[in-house]
């Protein structure tokens, strides 16, 4: 029997309380994942793996599990497709729209548009970015610019409306933006880096809008886009890489780099913030919107500019604390005035 995948069931939750364990899931994979990228990818810590050979474990481990779910998806939904057909026998056919093999259940319009924004954008710009900036960066420019690039996205390409309290968010948020970036740039010239992370987290932040905004776009189903987003980085990402790594044209240290490293990001950031985060903030998509769901991450700067500086022991200067302070509000201020669009 094939798997349901209605909005309105799924594991038996309304889609109420879909959309409030996919945010409280999504929020807690999402602080986690900038104190443990923060902590592998700074080349002062220790970490082996480069930026870009994490992305290759993450997309491995989502692989894994969602190329297979992938290919079964589309065969079951082929099939179905075909008893259709025989019992219409009208000489119509619904062949039902795949991609790349099989493996993705959308079309390859929509699977190369989310793939490569939602897929390697994100995953390659936010990766390099801590390389140069500390996590608290990242707490404030990656989660917390979401909200106004989604927000100027669906203006452009949805022609949502922005209110004046959505708007006044905004603000809040360009203001705090403004605080941690412009600190950076005023250092550029000085041999300091951190501009560079910075710009880094803006832009993997943008692709990741633009995601968002495509997912609404489409109306696409969770577990579908996540997987679309996985084969299309997959199959352009991975062949790619590994010969580059094995003809000696990219240092890459994925081949060397001890075992129980690599299976440890293929878990947590192919699995967890591939898998389980990626579906999970799809759902909150269909339900809330893509600018109100984005706005529901307000807790997220907070949370991970304190977990990098319990964990990681990385500094808080004032003017990140109110860059922090200004984003979080601004989410949230927006987030009040954002009306629910189940």
């Amino acid at each position: 029997m094939a798997l349901s995948l209605s909005p309105t069931r799924f594991f038996g939750l309304s889609p109420a309380a879909q959309g409030r364990v996919a945010a409280l899931i999504t929020v807690a994979i999402w602080t986690s994942f900038i104190v443990i990228a923060r902590a592998t990818a700074d080349p002062a810590r220790g970490g082996t793996l480069l930026p870009l050979d994490i992305v290759y474990a993450r997309l491995w481990g989502a692989g894994l599990v969602l190329i297979p779910w992938g290919w079964w998806l589309s065969r079951q939904a082929r099939r179905a497709a075909q008893d259709q057909d025989q019992d219409q026998n009208d000489g119509t056919s619904a062949v039902p729209a795949d991609s790349l093999w099989g493996l993705s259940p959308l079309p390859w319009s929509i699977t190369w548009r989310v793939g490569v924004s939602g897929g390697l954008l994100y995953a390659t710009l936010a990766y390099s970015g801590f390389v140069f900036a500390p996590a608290a960066h990242a707490s404030v420019l990656l989660p917390g610019s979401l909200p106004l690039w989604t927000t100027l996205l669906a203006f452009l390409l949805l022609g949502e409306a922005i209110g004046w309290g959505r708007a006044l968010g905004l603000v809040l948020i360009v203001c705090g933006d403004g605080l941690v970036g412009g600190a950076s740039l005023l250092h550029a010239f000085d041999g300091s880096g951190v501009w560079r992370g910075d710009v880094l987290f803006i832009s993997a932040a943008m692709a990741w809008s633009m995601y968002s905004v495509l997912v609404r776009h489409y109306r696409l189903d969770a577990v579908r886009a996540t997987i679309a987003v996985t084969v299309c980085a997959f199959v352009l990402y991975v062949p790619a890489y590994t010969l580059a790594c094995i003809s000696g044209a990219w240092p890459g240290h994925v081949f060397a780099a001890p075992w129980r490293e690599v299976l440890f990001q293929m878990a947590f950031q192919g699995v967890g913030s591939v898998v389980v985060s990626g579906i999970g903030f799809t759902k909150m998509i269909q339900y809330y919107g893509p600018v109100r769901s984005t706005m529901m991450t307000a807790v997220v700067p907070g949370l991970s500019a304190l977990g990098a500086a319990l964990v990681l022991a990385e500094p808080l200067p004032w003017n990140v604390l109110a860059g922090l302070a200004l984003v979080t509000c601004g989410i949230v201020f927006g987030v009040r005035n954002a009306a629910a669009r189940p």
